[in-house]
């Protein structure tokens, strides 16, 4: 088993949707793809009651009926500023993918036919950039306690 596939199942998922259909298309993909730990949500309440279980990666909808999806991800950065948000919308609108992206989304995909295979290619830049990050902290600590011995 190679290092990225022992990392798939420490991920934890939310998937945010009001489209039932959306939402369990999303599930299954990740699950097909070894992805356990997935909790769906069908409005943004929901998903800010339980981001206390620490979700590494929430897939976000967009245009959803009681939160946006700007302010649910703006309350998601506010809770915790390291969970990855991809916000997803059935919309190609650029500003809309600009605001996300100012909001503190880490990327935002359009509910297209090849929507499943960009969530991996993004998950997969997410597992490279906590797989840099936690090299660079042993690397710091490295030179933090060389100073003292």
């Amino acid at each position: 088993m190679n290092k990225m596939e022992t990392n798939n199942q420490n991920l934890k998922f939310f998937i945010v949707d009001d489209d039932r259909f959306c939402a369990s298309v999303y599930e299954q993909y990740l699950k097909n793809h070894n992805y356990e730990d997935i909790t769906s949500f069908s409005n943004g309440e929901e998903c800010l009651d339980e981001l206390h279980q620490k979700p590494d990666i929430i897939f976000l909808d967009h245009n959803m009926e009681d939160l946006n999806g700007f302010e649910v991800l703006k309350k998601i950065k506010r809770y915790d500023p390291n969970i990855y948000v991809i916000m997803v919308s059935a919309q190609e609108n650029i500003d809309t993918a600009v605001n996300a992206l100012k909001y503190g989304a880490f990327d935002y995909l359009v509910k297209d036919t090849n929507v499943c295979e960009k969530m991996t290619e993004t998950i997969q830049k997410i597992l490279l950039i906590k797989e840099e990050m936690s090299g660079n902290q042993l690397k710091g600590f490295r030179k933090f306690f060389s100073i003292f011995f």
